[in-house]
């Protein structure tokens, strides 16, 4: 067979896709985040997808990098560069290159034939046999063989050296042998590659200033830190994926400033025997006056749901972070999702409503951990905030938080000894004010006050009842109450064409943001015009119902097989099933905008 030029890349600057395929606990993971926080530093908008299994070593892994001077971070469709060090996935990282892409493969051993495509350039790097030479021991050799390979993107997108020494030099600051073996390392791969390869390739980096007020982050630490700032100072908790780093951030962060200079710590951090005993413990220390939360995973949804009815009955503040992934029962820990919609809207047996927050990246992550501690004890109810694995554990780039130091948690109609004084008699549940919410005391402060509470059949005095009218009167209460909220959760991202009304609505929520976006540019490019909106909490807003309203079609854009967000619309909304039209894309991975613009042509 004769010998094919591949094709060439036409020259782009900041706009390039790189996929980096590994065995899952090989330590890749050190190099790809050196890659991406070095483009960061350069001042270019970048995003990062890890894709990885759910085992502990072995299986497949990958991290995809995007880089786009306009901004548009949604996942990838096709890469420019990948780096094959995995022979388990060789045909599917080809694949998955565009005509005319890179190829990066250790060259140790020969190529095999499923790393080769005649429209591919192959790039071949003797990693392991370089890194026997340079390094002593099997894991250590394997761990700079990913440093190597850092190396030679460093070359090749002409990522600039002495940001990634810098990086190399503050990781390392105390652990100088490490330092200089990463260094080794790095500098190893880069010289081969600009000796063998060629450097740059036509797909490069160069200096921007898009990062200069931003932050480099995941949305489960932003949400520990927005914890932290909404004066939360217990919580509970069962180890699970992937909500489990957000648990760990938040304890880093109590021990840093929630501990004082004697060492007395001021706050109260409980791992539980299970999901069951974390939310008891979260509605026990709320309802002693502390700001308590925990964060689960739908499996943990699932156990948690008969304590959440307590909660919603006896009218207890709770906050409770899901970060989402791939159901029903076990599912893929690993991947993400958007279907626990409607378990957490209408969470536990009887008759429910919770309110849900739908932060679509890190940065709201932040912002809406605040609100739902505010929620909850303004509402005296649980509030659910629906993060995903897709913003819960990859980097974003997202503008630095703004806090205002004049804020003060509101926690609702709480009474002390004085109020308590000043009443004839205390009653639980009455009177209500405008928002349908009573009164509540703290156990302890005064005998006066209401040192339990029930979760069984109550009266509006909180007295036991199981009378038909007094029952009805309580849980008619309740539903005002959940309607009253529309007026105090966060509003929905509204943008319309810019250049007059349009008869189709694109609609969407959390995650899912950055591929709408960029799919809405794709679409005004190809002369289809569409205004967008983007849902951010349930109860829906009037804004909500008036968009619907204002267009005859509606896409509606959510990760999850039986379109649980415009179930939840249309249960919800007095709008017309015919006016929202579905799109979903569910299958693991975070969605991309050619996904969404495929979608949207199928409907038109």
């Amino acid at each position: 067979m004769p010998d094919v030029t591949p094709p060439t890349l036409a020259p782009r600057t900041n706009d390039l896709a790189v996929k980096l395929a590994n065995v899952n606990g090989t330590g890749s993971a050190s190099a790809n985040a050196l890659l991406m926080q070095a483009i960061f530093r350069m001042g270019i908008p970048v995003a990062g997808k890890n894709l990885f299994p759910s085992n502990i070593q072995g299986l497949p892994t990958w991290y995809e990098i995007r880089v786009n001077a306009n901004g548009h971070l949604a996942r990838a469709p096709a890469f420019d560069v990948v780096v094959a060090m995995n022979p388990e996935t060789y045909a599917r990282d080809a694949r998955e290159l565009r005509p005319g892409g890179y190829l990066l493969y250790d060259s140790t051993w020969p190529a095999p034939e499923a790393l080769r495509r005649p429209d591919v350039h192959l790039l071949g790097v003797p990693l392991a046999a370089m890194c026997r030479e340079a390094f002593a021991g099997d894991r250590e050799r394997i761990l700079m063989k990913n440093i190597a390979y850092a190396g030679v993107l460093v070359a090749l997108l002409d990522i600039e050296l002495p940001v990634v020494e810098q990086l190399l030099d503050e990781k390392y600051a105390r652990k100088a042998a490490l330092r200089d073996s990463n260094r080794r390392a790095l500098h190893m791969g880069l010289e081969y590659a600009r000796a063998h390869l060629p450097c740059p390739l036509p797909v490069r980096l160069a200096r921007m200033d898009a990062n200069r007020d931003a932050v480099l982050v995941d949305g489960n630490t932003a949400a520990a830190l927005g914890a932290i700032y909404a004066g939360a100072t217990v919580a509970a908790w069962y180890p699970i994926t992937p909500a489990t780093s957000l648990m760990d951030a938040f304890a880093a962060f109590c021990k840093r400033f929630r501990t004082d200079p004697d060492g007395r710590k001021r706050y109260a951090f409980l791992q539980a025997e299970d999901e069951l005993a974390a939310i008891g413990m979260v509605i026990g220390a709320s309802w002693a006056g502390a700001r308590a939360f925990t964060a689960t995973a739908g499996p943990g949804i699932s156990l948690m749901s008969e304590l959440v009815g307590l909660a919603y009955y006896a009218e207890i503040p709770a906050v409770i972070v899901d970060v989402q992934r791939v159901g029903p029962s076990t599912g893929m820990p690993t991947r993400t999702q958007q279907a626990d919609i409607l378990a957490c809207a209408y969470a536990s047996h009887g008759d429910t409503k919770h309110i849900l927050l739908f932060p679509a990246h890190p940065g709201e992550c932040f912002e809406m951990m605040v609100q739902a501690f505010d929620l909850a004890d303004t509402f005296q109810t649980p509030v659910f905030m629906l993060s995903d694995l897709d913003v819960g554990m990859n980097d974003w780039v997202c503008p630095r938080f703004r806090w205002d130091d004049a804020y003060r948690p509101r926690r609702g109609r709480i009474l002390g000894k004085t109020e308590l004084d000043a009443l004839p008699r205390f009653f639980r549940y009455s009177p209500a004010d405008e928002n349908e919410v009573a009164a509540r005391t703290l156990p302890g402060v005064d005998a006066r006050g209401a040192f339990f509470t029930r979760g069984s059949g109550h009266d509006e005095f909180g007295a036991y009842t199981e009378d038909p009218v007094a029952y009805t009167k309580v849980m008619e209460r309740l539903a005002r109450k959940h309607r009253a909220a529309r007026k105090h959760v966060p509003t929905p991202v509204v943008e319309l064409d810019p250049t007059g009304p349009s008869p189709l609505g694109l609609v969407t929520v959390g995650s899912c943001d950055a591929a709408c976006r960029e799919a809405l540019a794709m679409l005004r490019e190809r002369g289809v015009r569409a205004d967008y909106m983007r849902i951010r909490a349930f109860p829906f807003t009037d804004e909500v119902e008036a968009f619907l309203e204002a267009h005859p079609r509606n896409v509606l854009v959510e990760q999850n097989r039986d379109g649980q967000l415009r179930r939840l619309l249309l249960d919800e909304t007095a709008v017309g099933r015919d006016r929202i039209v579905s799109v979903l894309e569910y299958g693991g991975y975070p969605l991309t905008a050619q996904q969404v613009l495929a979608g949207v042509e199928r409907v038109l």
